[in-house]
């Protein structure tokens, strides 16, 4: 049986996999879904992206965790990279969920659109404390577009303000994805809108990972609140040998 560490996106923390977990619990796999460095409850949402990945590569070493299937979703994909860029020897396989695919030096910000810069530059810019909130029209048409108003009210609910500085902070490797030796894999929900379709997750961000497995499910960007079961059935066709 594998070992998963599930790290969420921007907005989100650890607790909000766990429906999605106990699906791959149930298939006898040992899964933990951490919460990134800024995205707990009381964190200072100054904290920028080299605290992230600090914190996952401390949550490995703190559970001596080994041979770890390590997935990332979206803004989490830019952790993941980091982590396997200075903690590869504890990991198997790599997994990006409709996750952000850096090379040295990039931040997330390079990879999206100018009116997604625009509109978190102001959010920030109005914040105390350089954190961005997800607009609700934002959350409802483009992230979680195949769940009902009811869903998407339920689960905005959920979300804390992000630190914005994990958005405008370049990666610093040492060894870019694909040239990383580490198997990869690529989910792709088919129904994802959170970028637009011209500037898609999927072939243009995948595509980095230079050698991935592909693994495409029916869903929107967040099939973790709309399809638990669905998300861990294509976690676990991407993380199997």
């Amino acid at each position: 049986m594998a070992i998963y560490v599930l790290v969420h996106g921007a907005w989100h923390t650890g607790d909000l996999f766990e429906p999605v977990a106990d699906f791959i619990r149930a298939k006898g796999h040992t899964v933990y879904c951490p919460t990134i460095a800024g995205n707990n409850p009381g964190d200072p949402r100054t904290s920028g992206l080299d605290a992230a990945i600090s914190s996952i590569v401390k949550y490995l070493e703190d559970n001596d965790l080994s041979d770890v299937i390590l997935l990332g979703h979206s803004y989490g994909g830019m952790v993941i990279t980091g982590v396997a860029d200075r903690a590869a020897a504890r990991l198997r396989r790599l997994i990006y969920w409709n996750a952000f695919v850096p090379n040295d030096g990039e931040c997330l910000n390079d990879m999206v659109p100018p009116h997604y810069i625009a509109l978190f530059d102001s959010i920030a810019s109005q914040s105390q404390d350089n954190g961005v909130a997800m607009p609700f029209p934002i959350w409802r048409d483009a992230f979680i577009n195949d769940g009902s108003l009811e869903e998407a009210e339920s689960t905005y609910g959920k979300l804390n303000v992000h630190p914005y500085a994990t958005f405008t902070d370049a990666i610093s490797l040492e060894t870019n994805p694909a040239e990383m030796q580490i198997a990869k894999s690529y989910i792709n929900c088919t129904e994802d809108t959170a970028l637009p379709q011209s500037l898609g997750w999927h072939p243009r961000l995948s595509e980095k990972l230079g050698l991935f497995r592909l693994v495409q499910v029916s869903g929107s960007h967040e099939l973790c609140f709309t399809g638990p079961e669905r998300l861990a059935v294509a976690i676990m066709d991407a993380g199997r040998d």
